[in-house]
């Protein structure tokens, strides 16, 4: 009988989430040359926080993981109801909703460089026997930097050159790939766009030439070395 007053449940042992003892063998290693921290939550299991540090294809980070569990309400006069999830799906689950999402990534031959694999390894046992593995992800990660770099230098032009186009991960994509000479990997500081005289439309106050109408603001110190025909794509 529940007292006026009371809060339902809160003392109740039946709706108390304790976990039965868990398989020790039951474990998965994420292995990683993504060379930023992965760090995952998933609220509805418990454990549910996965950090993988950041990793390098000379120096693989990893991350063991066991099974986790979360748990199913029957009815009131029941104990809650444990569903196990077993580390091989926990991995699975790290690596590909943190990789789901990602721009370039098509979770396939092109993405973060992310795997794993069934049981408990350190750096040795995966180099011995996952070398294949640790290749084809290095090959799938350097065909995602590639993509981010021809993405970068597209909006870099399309946007006359606004650094604020630009996402931190082409530039991690440009430095893995000893890209540092593109003009958009230079330190820019934050700009102000403003309305082209022309058009309206908000270009780089840097450059003469607005980028969406080709008009070529005269009041500009480099405006006078460019000329008519150039600014509007023609030919002398």
């Amino acid at each position: 009988m529940i007292q006026v007053g009371a809060f339902p449940g809160i003392n109740d042992w039946r709706k108390r989430t304790t976990r039965a003892p868990v398989n020790p063998l039951d474990k998965s290693t994420i292995v990683s040359i993504y060379p930023k921290e992965v760090d995952e939550k998933k609220a509805t299991i418990q454990p549910g926080r996965f950090i993988v540090k950041a990793g390098t294809p000379s120096n693989p980070s990893l991350l063991v993981v066991g099974p986790s569990s979360w748990w199913k309400e029957i009815d009131e006069d029941q104990p809650l109801l444990e569903i196990p999830v077993s580390s091989i799906q926990i991995a699975d689950s790290v690596v590909k909703d943190y990789c789901n999402g990602i721009l370039a990534c098509n979770m396939s031959d092109a993405m973060p460089g992310l795997f794993y694999v069934p049981g408990e390894h350190d750096i040795h046992s995966i180099r011995k026997s996952y070398q294949h593995e640790l290749t084809n992800a290095e090959g799938r990660q350097k065909n995602w930097y590639m993509i981010l770099v021809k993405l970068a230098d597209s909006l870099w032009a399309r946007s006359n050159g606004n650094p604020l186009a630009i996402s931190d991960d082409m530039r991690m994509a440009a430095r893995e790939m000893n890209l540092q000479n593109k003009d958009w990997m230079k330190d820019f500081q934050m700009i102000d766009m403003v309305r082209c005289f022309a058009c309206g439309a908000l270009k780089n106050p840097t450059y003469p030439v607005c980028a969406t109408c080709h008009a070529v603001d005269m009041s500009h110190p480099n405006a006078k070395n460019i000329s008519f025909a150039q600014s509007f794509g023609g030919t002398k």
